[in-house]
């Protein structure tokens, strides 16, 4: 294994222009003072496993992190990473707590009149538990009474097992609330692209860096993902309307519905009693991203900035303490304002600058390349690209409005990457001579140049082991320099792979679980299997099978025409076959571990068929290579 290199002098030259040259106040200590507000106490070991001993969380591996930034990090992002270590149970408010440092999020734990209010589960089962068993040390053992469910990301429900179980909501002892489409929103975004998804979050987590000053020192966000087991349980309650109220053992709660923002399906919510008001991750310690670089849809930047609006209207006046799902809680209205007007503006000065050049005939990417942000918005912390970044949030809103196509005709039909590849670099007069010129430019320190030069080479002989290592030694370099983490960790990661090749393994992140599964409507899973027909495999032929799902008292029919797989509800006379099975057992058998338990009526072998068509997806495909 190739193990990562310094920080070149130029890198470091960049590392203190950078600290000179930007507007924000260094020796500002109201963060500082703010994460530790409120601190309890934290447990003695951080390490979190599953059942069977295996890791899936851990800040132990961050103890690194300490002192002046070294040249291989960015000094602002070093500044957030050791924010993003002051974890524990800190008590925000009376009867208000939260617990930070257990996972990518944090769960914010309301005490009601007899139990608990729980604000965001955490990703996974384990974390989750492990967080509710230390609040417990200090709350005494108060059953929780609802779980609310800001928005429909997955480090926001994941963990709901953790915390509750589903015979407590079945028996009436637990209320779920969540905002209207949440569900929807979740298995759309998690299973339609899943593995994509999933692979890509490895670079932008940084999953499988060491946790070092030359590896991944955070998320932006937080430290990182938990790796445990993904869980869901269905709202009981559906908030639907922004005004509409719930009292939840002694706890009035008044909801603010802001779909399209930093989820599809978001709200906020206000605590009369404890003047207390929370914008789940509308507002976070960071500027956020509007395309977020593991993939999905882009967001509404314009959306966002009036939602935020909204809120410092409907609750001006009535604000002690403003706390997210990410990050530590501000105090007081003037601080709450300020805070909420720094992140309005910056989401609206993107959509609207971005659209600016747009409309003055700039490109995607030269939109990026000339926007800043004022210093009147990029000197406020709260503002900073450590996980979203001016670049890609420019290029999202020019995406969001005129999708991919810049208008130059080249790019109609534009040679894929390795072909391409393969023309430039002859063009170019072959690899030898491009690599010494990119050795050059590396001595200078143009790594961006070098890296789009190079990932040519590489793309046109994935062979080129010299092309492949300087391409790694620019990457890092980029990577040392980013404030964001996911840039960092994209850069570094990049770099490893080049180095090392891709690890054998599967990806620690799930993008769903098996309770999404379970919650998935039968036609939307069957939507996700067509994404997976082999059309070569079943061109020319047509094949109709019928399913009865007997726990759910549902029937579909599955049929091929064209190679596509589609799906209607009903069965069909003419089917090759008629299965009957559960659901449950439906999913085992896509998953690999049939249970045996179906019962076929007709051709025995229309269904082997069928699934025959069916390809297997996900693993570590490559990324930076061929």
């Amino acid at each position: 294994m190739t193990s990562p290199k310094d920080a070149t002098t130029h890198t470091a030259r960049v590392q203190e222009d950078f600290r000179a040259g930007t507007p924000m106040d260094w020796d500002d200590q109201q963060d500082q003072e703010n994460a530790t507000r409120g601190f309890v106490g934290r447990p003695e070991n951080s390490v979190v496993t599953t059942d069977a001993g295996g890791p899936v969380w851990s800040l132990e591996e961050y103890e690194f992190l300490d002192g002046e930034a070294p040249p291989t990090v960015n000094p602002s992002l070093w500044r957030q990473a050791n924010l993003n270590m002051e974890s524990g149970m800190f008590t925000i408010a009376p009867r208000i707590h939260q617990l930070r440092g257990f996972d990518l999020s944090e769960i914010t734990i309301i005490e009601g009149d007899t139990g608990l209010i729980v604000i965001d589960p955490l990703i996974s089962r384990e974390a989750a538990s492990a967080a509710m068993s230390f609040a417990r040390e200090h709350l005494g053992h108060r059953p929780v009474v609802a779980v609310i469910h800001t928005h429909s990301h997955v480090d926001h429900f994941g963990g709901v097992k953790g915390v509750i179980s589903q015979e407590d909501v079945d028996s009436g002892k637990c209320r779920v609330i969540a905002p209207i489409g949440m569900v929807e929103a979740a298995v759309s975004e998690n299973v339609f692209a899943g593995p994509a998804m999933g692979r890509r979050a490895e670079y932008m987590y940084g999953a499988k860096l060491d946790r070092s000053a030359k590896g991944q020192v955070d998320a932006g966000l937080g430290k990182t993902n938990s790796t445990g087991t993904v869980t869901l349980i269905l709202p009981t309650d559906i908030i639907s309307e922004t005004g509409d109220k719930l009292t939840i053992d002694g706890v009035e709660i008044e909801f603010q519905l802001t779909p399209g923002t930093e989820a599809p399906a978001e709200m906020n919510f206000y605590f009369p009693q404890f003047r207390a008001l929370c914008m789940a991750e509308n507002c976070s310690r960071n500027l956020h991203n509007l395309y977020t670089l593991r993939g999905a849809q882009v967001r509404d930047a314009l959306a966002w900035s009036r939602y935020m609006d909204e809120s410092m209207l409907r609750f001006d006046g009535k604000v002690d303490l403003l706390f997210t799902s990410h990050h530590w809680p501000v105090w007081g209205q003037e601080a709450a304002n300020e805070y909420m007007a720094a992140q309005r503006d910056v989401y609206k000065f993107l959509h609207d600058q971005t659209l600016k050049l747009a409309n003055q005939g700039y490109t995607m990417t030269e939109c990026a390349e000339i926007l800043e942000l004022p210093d009147a918005l990029a000197g406020h912390w709260c503002n900073r690209p450590y996980y979203g970044t001016v670049s890609h949030n420019v290029k999202a809103v020019y995406q969001r409005y005129l999708g991919w196509f810049s208008g130059n005709p080249s790019e109609l039909h534009a040679l894929p990457e390795e072909a391409a590849a393969a023309k430039y670099v002859e063009y170019m007069g072959g690899p030898e001579p491009i690599l010494a010129k990119a050795r050059v430019d590396f001595e200078a320190g143009e790594y961006r140049w070098v890296a789009e030069v190079l990932n040519r080479v590489v793309f046109a002989d994935e062979s080129n082991t010299e092309a492949k290592e300087l391409l790694a030694d620019a990457y890092e370099q980029l990577g040392y320099q980013a404030e964001s983490a996911p840039w960092r960790n994209f850069y570094l990661v990049g770099a490893g792979e080049l180095r090392n090749g891709v690890a054998e393994t599967a990806s620690d992140f799930q993008t769903a679980g098996a309770d999404v599964a379970m919650v998935m409507d039968v036609s939307m899973l069957f939507d996700a299997i067509a994404l997976r027909i082999n059309a070569d495999a079943c061109a020319g032929k047509e094949l109709k099978v019928n399913f009865d799902f007997s726990d759910i008292d549902e029937q579909y029919c599955l049929f091929v025409e064209n190679s596509v797989l589609h799906n209607r509800r009903g069965l069909d006379d003419a089917a090759a076959a008629t299965v009957t099975l559960t659901k449950t057992d439906f999913l085992l058998a896509l998953a690999g571990h049939p249970t045996g338990d179906a019962d076929i009526e007709g051709d025995d072998n229309a269904l082997a068929t069928l699934m025959g068509w069916v390809d297997r997806t996900g693993g570590n495909f490559p990324i930076v290579t061929p």
